[in-house]
This record gives C-alpha cells, structure tokens and sequence, in this order.
C-alpha cells in the first residue's frame, strides 16, 4: 500500500490535521478499510510529522478555515503531546480547534488526559457509535475490549467537566431505538448526541 505525506488535508471549509495511522479501535465500518483515500486525500501515512511540520502548512490568516481539526486514518490522541502543541498554538491564534477521537485517549495514556486537552482543544467529537458495551465491542473492535465503552463515556464526563464543547456522535443506520438509547447515555454524561448521516462512499 502507497503512503503519503498528507499531513493536513481541506474538507468543508475546515482544515483537517492527520497526525498517526495508528489506532486503539479497528472498526468495522471505518473508511480505510475499503479505501487508501477519504473524498480524494490520501491519507494512510509514510510517517507521523512533528508538530512543527503540522505549524509550517498552517496558513498566515488563520480565519482562512472555519475549524482546525484532529481527524484523519488514525485515533490523533495516541500523539498527545504533538496534538497538544498544535493545538495550544492554534488558539493562541484565535483558531477554533475541534478533537474527532474514540475517546480512549486516557486508557492508552493511563491517565486522565482532559486537562490537557482543556489547554488544546476547543470542541471534542467521541465516536459512541453503539448503544451498549457489546454492539461496540462487535462493531468497533476495541484494542481494551469492553472497558472501551465505559472508558469513552468517562472520558466524555470528564472532559465536558473541563469546560470543552462535548458531544456523541453516532450514525442514523442504527436505527431510533438504538439512537433512543445513546441519547440516554449522553445524558447521563453531561453531553449533547449528535446523529449524523451515513456516508456511503467517501472516495
């Protein structure tokens, strides 16, 4: 499989940062399963950049995207320190700075990560995906089995405590009942639920 340096990529009037190919989940559905490009950028990585090789494809005019965003092939908290650099020189700006995560960033750092992300990050997207341990177990296939799924829930509570922007995503394919029940959870975790459409194909 070819390999880039798709380091940062446009989409939507956002600028997406790509930090890592690396992942604590393996879903099912993910895009990179089917395709090496996600709507035409490449973004499988020959290797991970620093965070000064992110800061240089920065633009001047940082107004020029509406949101800097944590998001491509791979789970972006498994680079902590390099996402925390760029983000806290993003907002120093005056960027908006959005975390698309599988919120078990503190499971694999084994610790609780939300005050860094406090300092880093404006708004944080966790993938819920599922309405119950086991769905999200068969679905997302998580490196920490079950434990993902209370994980990612107290990851949520904990970074919404920190004053971030907070929010569930799932996908409308799962159905109202499944959907009912997520809007649940997110409740219980002092977030928002967001439910978002299926993309079909992405290449």
């Amino acid at each position: 499989m070819e390999k880039f340096e798709t380091f940062t990529y446009e989409l939507d009037g956002n600028l997406y940062i790509n930090l890592t190919s690396k992942c604590t989940n393996d879903c099912t559905f993910c895009v990179r399963n089917e395709h090496s490009t996600y709507f035409g950028h490449k973004l499988w990585l020959s290797r991970e950049p620093s965070a000064a090789e992110v800061l240089a494809r920065i633009p001047a005019d940082i107004s020029r995207y509406k949101e800097y965003v944590f998001c491509g092939f791979g789970e972006p908290t498994m680079r902590l320190p390099v996402l925390c650099e760029i983000g806290k020189q993003l907002k120093a700006r005056g960027a908006t700075v959005r975390l698309n995560t599988n919120g078990t960033g503190s499971m694999f750092a084994k610790r609780d990560i939300s005050l860094d992300l406090a300092e880093a990050v404006d708004k944080i997207n966790v993938s819920l995906n599922e309405a119950s341990a086991e769905a999200y177990v068969q679905l997302c296939r998580p490196a920490y089995g079950e434990a993902a799924f209370f994980g990612l829930q107290e990851f949520a509570k904990r970074c919404a405590a920190r004053g971030i922007d907070v929010w569930f995503s799932v996908v409308d394919i799962i159905g109202e009942e499944k959907i009912a029940k997520c809007r649940e959870i997110a409740k219980s975790c002092g977030v928002t639920l967001r439910v978002r459409p299926y993309i079909a194909d992405s290449q």
